[in-house]
C-alpha cells in the first residue's frame, strides 16, 4: 500500500519525537541519581524504543522505511537539550521539569498527528502510543509537582 507524503512525514515526525524521548531518558536514567526516577526513565526509554519500532514497523507495511538521514531537526531536539544541566545540579525538580518540557513537545506532536487522516492499521496505533505518551507526562508532572513541595 502506498502512503502519501503527509503520512509518512507524519509518522516520521513522530518517530524523531520518540527517539529524542528515548535518548533524553536513557541520558536521564545514567546520570540521576534518585532511585526512582532511574527506574522510571529506563521504563520510559524502553517505552520509546518499543514506540519507534511500531511505527517503522507500520512504514515498512506501507512500502516505506524511516530515512534516519533526512531529518532536518538534527539528532536532538531542543525540547530536550537542558536535561544535561538539570541532570549535573542534582536537583529532582528541575530534572523532572526538563522531563516534561520534552513530554510537552511530544504529546504536541500526537495531538497533531491525530487530526490527520491515517490510513488503516496506523491510526489505532498512533492513538494507543499518544495515550501512552500522555500518560508519562501527567505522571513526570505529578513527580514535578510533588517535588515542588518536598
Amino acid at each position: 500500500m502506498e502512503i502519501n507524503k503527509e503520512v509518512y512525514s507524519t509518522v516520521h515526525h513522530l518517530i524523531e519525537r520518540c527517539k529524542d524521548g528515548a535518548k533524553g531518558y536513557k541520558t536521564a536514567a545514567e546520570d540521576v541519581e534518585d532511585k526512582d526516577l532511574k527506574d522510571l526513565f529506563r521504563k520510559y526509554a524502553v517505552q520509546r524504543d518499543s514506540m519507534i519500532t511500531e511505527l517503522q514497523d507500520q512504514l515498512h507495511k506501507m512500502g516505506k522505511t524511516d530515512d534516519e538521514s533526512s531529518s532536518i531537526e538534527g539528532t536532538m531536539h531542543r525540547a530536550w537539550i537542558d536535561i544535561k544541566s538539570a541532570l549535573t545540579s542534582k536537583d529532582r525538580h528541575r530534572v523532572l521539569e526538563e522531563c516534561e518540557r520534552g513530554e510537552d513537545y511530544a504529546v504536541k506532536a500526537y495531538k497533531e498527528a491525530l487530526e490527520k487522516n491515517l490510513p488503516g492499521d496506523l491510526k489505532p496505533i498512533v492513538e494507543q502510543q499518544y495515550n501512552d505518551v500522555k500518560s508519562a507526562h501527567d505522571h513526570i508532572r505529578s513527580l514535578r509537582d510533588a517535588s515542588k513541595n518536598a
